[in-house]
């Protein structure tokens, strides 16, 4: 089977001055997982070529067995340093789409139109969606064919707003993901901050934090399997 992984372009954080990117370890941990059930990954990004890494990602606590693994990989360095363009893929070539986190998506996934066609084009072939901690703001300006929200009467989670205070970051992202989920109708949860919570509505799969990563494309193998 083949799994798309969309990551994000966007590498500025704000007007800090700081840098951003995917989160290592929400791109590693699932990488891993469809990797290891033997499936086929392609990673897309809004720009092609390097993805952007966020530095906060590489800090000593934000490491696991994944990351470690991931440092040490030089092929799939590889492919994170030669991404595809994101115009050049097609929902029919996959079997699923997972978008891993940071805060970068934010920014530009959250208003790219061809994500969120492609968001349409999986869901309405009745293929799995998956995405975690900030990926959930990727559906922010996705609508079905009636003009509503696409998240709207779903059951949904994703970085909470107690999460992005902690890290300090409130009133630097342009939206707050658990907000923007509950303002367009998402039936948002979540547990304690940094806790594992994934959440399973038909063929949308949310998970809230890094430490749900792994969770939810585990998920999405389950589903993919049936």
């Amino acid at each position: 089977m083949n799994i798309l992984f969309i990551v994000t372009s966007h590498d500025e954080l704000g007007n800090t001055g700081h840098k951003t990117g995917f989160w290592v370890e929400e791109f590693a941990a699932p990488y891993y997982t469809f990797k290891d059930a033997g499936f086929t990954i392609d990673v897309a990004t809004p720009k092609g070529g390097q993805a952007p890494i966020d530095p906060n990602s590489e800090v000593p606590d934000a490491q696991t067995a994944a990351t470690e693994r991931y440092y040490k990989d030089e092929e799939v360095q590889n492919v994170i340093a030669n991404t595809h363009k994101l115009v050049d893929v097609n929902a029919q070539d996959y079997d699923a789409v997972f978008y891993p986190g940071g805060h970068g998506p934010l920014w530009d996934l959250a208003n790219d139109t061809k994500s969120q066609q492609l968001i349409l084009d999986f869901y309405n072939a009745q293929k799995p969606i998956g995405a975690v901690c900030h990926a959930p703001g990727v559906f922010k300006n996705v609508k079905l064919a009636n003009g509503e929200a696409f998240v709207n009467g779903k059951d949904v989670t994703g970085f909470s707003n107690t999460e992005e205070d902690a890290v300090k970051l409130t009133d630097v992202v342009p939206f707050l993901v658990e907000t923007e989920l509950k303002n367009l109708g998402g039936n948002y949860s979540k547990t304690s901050d940094w806790g594992v919570h994934t959440v399973v509505d038909g063929l949308l799969i949310t998970g809230q934090n890094p430490a749900s990563s792994e969770a939810v494309a585990t998920k999405m193998i389950e589903l993919l399997k049936k």
